[in-house]
């Protein structure tokens, strides 16, 4: 006999039904705040006598990184394929993929329900689709969005497992996933490896061959099983769609399945790997954000020394246009281009009393900037990542108080 308990009616009458049917679907009413420019959604209040487990996924746009989220927050409930309901925490806005409310990370928490499938509680960090259509410009602005949720006060301070979201149906690593993979591994360093997972969606509950020679063929780095291969936990993601048709209902049972046995096997990962504590991958995100500062000024003055040659190329092609008028001291004119740098104003983000991103470090000696992109959560210069209000560009200035916050 199967010991069955149907779901609370607490937790649905705090729910929004957004679409009536077999399953009934409904949005959970969640609490959210800022954490810097991270957003915290949380579900149900925190027991700090309880264990809590934490999970990042990343992975391309598309993978279906928002359904999963889906199933995981309905697993950790205990709902099941009896109780004819679907839970969604991700919301449904109907904006495209790159425009989605994955354009942010986001942080869920799922409190009050350990016990029920977990013996913890889960925080599930949901990153953007690294390597979309908006460039490697955004994936950096992401990368410090990570750093500042990891060093905040009421952030993250330790992961549990890195959860590489990728379809059952990829037969192989193309080069938009091994950017996510190297974003990743730039990110948090090798401390991180024997955390990261696959977890392959749109899976039919096959072993997936091809995916698997994927990522040994390119070499990630990752946790692997007895079998030196990387460890992996299938997905289906169909659990939300309509069972009322006769002839889909014993598909849709098996996809539940397929997706009810991948969350147990990621619990059991999850329960005996330890975590990686953030106070070390901050250091590696340290390291990274200095990298990056500095080849974002190199690749600014690259671009000013060319479009300075360009401008010293016309001016000397001009006055050999008009070298007759020259030798006969005649007036003429040219229209040139001049290059120059000029200060700008950013755009920000106000919180309280800080405000965040588009802000600037910048030297006022050399007139380059020492931090740009990225220096978000720093009310004075001091406080900044990469400087001690002396410059980081020069070495004529290095040792001056030259440094001002620009926004």
């Amino acid at each position: 006999e199967i010991n069955y308990k149907p779901m609370p009616l607490e937790v649905i009458s705090k729910s929004l039904l957004i679409q009536q049917g077999f399953p009934a679907i409904y949005q959970l009413k969640l609490k959210k705040e800022e954490i810097g420019p991270v957003t915290k959604v949380t579900l149900g209040k925190k027991n700090i006598s309880k264990i809590n487990k934490t999970i990042l996924l990343v992975g391309e746009s598309g993978a279906g990184k928002s359904t999963l989220i889906n199933t995981m927050v309905n697993y950790t409930m205990g709902v099941k394929w009896e109780d004819k309901i679907w839970f969604q925490i991700v919301e449904e806005d109907g904006r495209n993929q790159s425009d989605s409310q994955t354009s942010d990370v986001i942080m869920y928490e799922i409190f009050g329900f350990e016990g029920k499938t977990m013996p913890f509680s889960l925080t599930i960090i949901d990153t953007p689709g690294f390597g979309d259509t908006r460039g490697i410009d955004y994936d950096t602005i992401v990368s410090h969005r990570l750093f500042d949720l990891f060093r905040s006060e009421d952030g993250v301070h330790e992961i549990h497992a890195v959860g590489l979201v990728m379809k059952a149906t990829d037969n192989r690593v193309n080069d938009r996933l091994s950017y996510v993979l190297n974003s990743v591994m730039s990110l948090f360093g090798r401390n991180l490896e024997n955390n990261i997972v696959a977890l392959l969606t749109h899976s039919d509950g096959q072993r997936p061959r091809n995916v698997i020679e994927a990522l040994e063929k390119t070499k990630i780095k990752c946790a692997k099983n007895e079998k030196n291969q990387p460890v992996y936990f299938l997905f289906d993601n169909c659990q939300n769609e309509d069972r009322t048709e006769e002839e889909d209902t014993e598909f849709l049972q098996i996809a539940e399945k397929i997706s009810d046995k991948g969350m147990r096997a990621l619990t059991e990962f999850l329960e005996k790997t330890a975590p990686t504590r953030v106070m070390t991958t901050a250091q590696v995100l340290n390291e990274r954000i200095s990298l990056m500062a500095s080849i974002q000024n190199l690749q600014a003055r690259i671009q000013l020394t060319e479009q300075k040659e360009m401008e010293i190329n016309k001016i000397q092609e001009a006055l050999k246009k008009h070298s007759e008028e020259m030798s006969r001291n005649e007036n003429f004119t040219v229209e040139i281009t001049e290059v120059y740098k000029a200060k700008e104003p950013t755009k920000g983000k106000k919180l309280m009393r800080l405000s965040f991103f588009e802000k600037a470090m910048c030297c006022t000696v050399c007139e380059e900037n020492c931090h740009y992109p990225g220096c978000t959560l720093v009310p004075s210069p001091q406080h900044c990542e990469l400087t001690s209000s002396a410059c980081t560009i020069c070495r004529e200035c290095s040792f001056l108080p030259a440094i001002e916050m620009c926004s």
